[in-house]
């Protein structure tokens, strides 16, 4: 019989069997079902595998910074991070754990233990739980005492096949739902010990590569997400993003990196990228006719975005092609990896290169790793961005190809059920391109929609459950995992999301557009300091007990309206969160001038004067009911 004979879910189907007889066989210490059918080598077999153990002690047996790698043979991929190891012990300062860790083994080489775990229905323990995560495992107790496995999508893109994929594993293999994270991403939770691998083997046979998708790593490869299709796009970003990813994936050396990495790509459309909040963000710019470079599009560069820490990229005056962007983003990580803090993992981010070496002195160590001489133009040389529309991530839109159009479909914070997966999926593949389009706004996208079947899509999403259309807060709204999922977390986060929007709905007409984001706690997923309003879950006192609860700041923005929020509440009670935020924005539809968003009058005003206004109107109101 013919494989094409064969459905979606009978495919997934002996895919999931085939990878459970491999696990039973691995237990036994019995090639696997593959190898055994003769469909290919048993891992023993192939070139480069590895025993599982270096110098006699396992990744998780590794202790202390005298720990000693198996190789570090100059020219070897791992000899850089190697050497930055070196010179740290050559001082006479200790390592992190981490750091020991991965210099006793490579998590790369860790993919026998990870088949062990899931042959022995076992979590991994110790330095075992950050080296799983290089593979796309993260064990999340003790929230939950399982896996959750975040994937890889660059540019945010999904084929119709793969979202299936994600589909069956939520439902068969894991805990029956997926997430659609902040770097246009999704995940899924409570995958159970014993199907670590089934899990993992799946996604690499729809062609979903996920190592590297956290720990210390550059993780999901952002870009614009109407890359392609948009009416004000300078450039598509599509193929640089799929360009960087693949370079990643397939170059070692881009996994030695002291501390998480991230990379943006924005082509200038009309829904941003968030690439300032990014370590390297690329921004595209013209450049016209008269200047100190020849004219045509290219990328402006950025360093050091990183909002859970206050700050934001920096522009570093440098220009480049679209071609010289990959190369130049790896000699970024190059340097990065021999510059990086491998003694205290909170000062271990690029922002602490910068910051000590300046950006000159880090430029001119990119150069040293650079192929081609580094083009520096000043901004002023380069055309303002085309204008970001807050709100174009929702509803229906416009293509840049005549008679095409764009949906923007609201989740409920991100969340998608199995059934959802499948039926997106199918739409797509009838009245779409094939592929549906994640954003850093936790939604997605359906494009390439022929005027005459937008309304059928519109029907079609709100039988699903899902929106194509929604209020300024609740489009605009953000939230982490929260405690639910995180052992970080420190309140309920998505819930409060969800009671904020509902409270707020059900009060107000906010006419402009307004960003919510809650987070669980400093890490800041969810990037609370560049919200119009943000949350950041901490424990409340109340009597003798220790209650979910949330600083709230206002003020927040990103691109041209870059801020760190302000402080205005503290110790807000969880339960009380939905009235206070509806408090602070009743307070500013009264108070503003015409025309004016909630930022520009939120900046227009002191935090003395913010904290008074919604101190005053929560008092009249109170007076009000009373009178009542």
């Amino acid at each position: 019989m013919d494989t094409e004979d064969f459905t979606e879910e009978q495919k997934l189907y002996l895919q999931g069997f085939m990878s459970g007889s491999s696990l039973a066989r691995a237990a036994q210490g019995l090639p696997d079902l593959s190898a055994a059918l003769g469909a290919r080598p048993a891992a023993s077999a192939l070139p480069g595998s590895v025993s599982g153990v270096v110098n006699g002690a396992r990744g998780s047996e590794a202790k202390g910074s005298e720990a000693q790698p198996a190789f570090a043979a100059a020219g070897s991929p791992d000899a850089l991070g190697l050497a930055a190891q070196d010179r740290v012990l050559a001082q006479g300062r200790k390592l992190t754990e981490q750091e020991a860790a991965k210099r006793a083994r490579h998590p790369l080489d860790q993919w026998d233990d990870i088949v062990r775990h899931s042959a022995q229905a076992r979590f991994p323990r110790g330095n075992d739980v950050l080296a799983f995560k290089y593979h796309g495992l993260f064990h999340t107790a003790p929230t939950q005492n399982s896996y959750m496995s975040r994937l890889r999508f660059p540019c945010g893109i999904v084929r119709s096949d793969q979202l299936r994929c994600v589909a069956h594993i939520a439902e068969h293999l894991a805990g029956g739902y997926a997430h659609v994270t902040t770097r246009a991403n999704l995940q899924v939770r409570e995958v159970r010990a014993e199907h670590g691998v089934q899990v993992l083997e799946m996604l690499h046979d729809f062609g979903i590569l996920n190592r590297g998708a956290g720990a210390d790593n550059i993780r999901n490869v952002t870009g614009s997400p109407t890359a392609g299709i948009d009416t004000r796009e300078l450039i598509d970003t599509r193929a640089l993003c799929r360009e960087m990813n693949a370079y990643i994936l397939n170059n070692r050396e881009m996994y030695g990196l002291p501390r998480k990495f991230n990379i943006a790509f924005d082509g200038g459309g009309r829904v941003a990228s968030l690439e300032d909040t990014n370590d390297v963000g690329f921004a595209a710019v013209q450049v016209l006719e008269g200047k100190a470079t020849e004219p045509g599009v290219y990328f402006r560069l950025a360093l050091g975005g990183i909002t859970g820490h206050q700050d934001f990229a920096r522009d570093t005056g440098f220009l480049f092609k679209p071609a010289e962007c990959v190369q130049v983003a790896a000699a970024i990580v190059r340097v990065f990896i021999d510059e990086g803090d491998r003694t205290d993992r909170k000062k271990a981010r690029l922002k602490y290169v910068l910051d000590r070496l300046g950006f000159e002195a880090f430029m001119d160590k990119v150069q040293a790793h650079a192929p081609f001489e580094l083009r520096k133009l000043a901004l002023d040389q380069c055309e303002p961005r085309p204008e970001v529309e807050r709100e174009a991530h929702v509803g229906v839109h416009a293509q840049k190809q005549e008679g095409l159009f764009y949906l923007g479909v609201v989740l409920p914070v991100g969340r998608l059920e199995p059934e959802q997966m499948r039926l997106l999926a199918g739409l797509c593949e009838r009245l779409g391109d094939r592929t549906i389009r994640l954003t850093a706004w936790q939604n997605l996208l359906i494009s390439d929609v022929r005027e005459a079947d937008v309304e059928a899509v519109k029907g079609e999403l709100e039988a699903m459950g899902l929106a194509w259309q929604a209020s300024s807060v609740r489009a605009n709204l953000i939230a982490c995992t929260g405690n639910f999922g995180c052992k970080f977390a420190l309140a309920a986060t998505k819930t409060t999301a969800l009671q904020i929007a509902d409270y707020v709905e059900a009060r107000l007409h906010l006419d402009a557009p307004l960003n919510v984001h809650v987070t669980g706690c400093p890490n800041s997923c969810a990037q609370h300091y560049i919200g119009d309003v943000g949350l950041m879950g901490v424990k409340v006192e109340v009597g003798d007990d220790m209650v979910d609860g949330y600083q709230i700041f206002v003020g927040g923005g990103f691109g041209k309206d870059a801020a760190i929020g302000r402080l205005v509440a503290s110790d807000v009670v969880a339960t009380d969160a939905p009235r206070v935020v509806e408090n602070m924005l009743a307070a500013y539809l009264e108070r503003r001038e015409p025309g004016e968003s909630f930022v520009q009058w939120a900046r227009r005003h002191s935090d003395d004067e913010l904290k008074g206004f919604f101190e005053a109107h929560q008092a009249r109101r109170q007076a009000e009911a009373l009178a009542v």
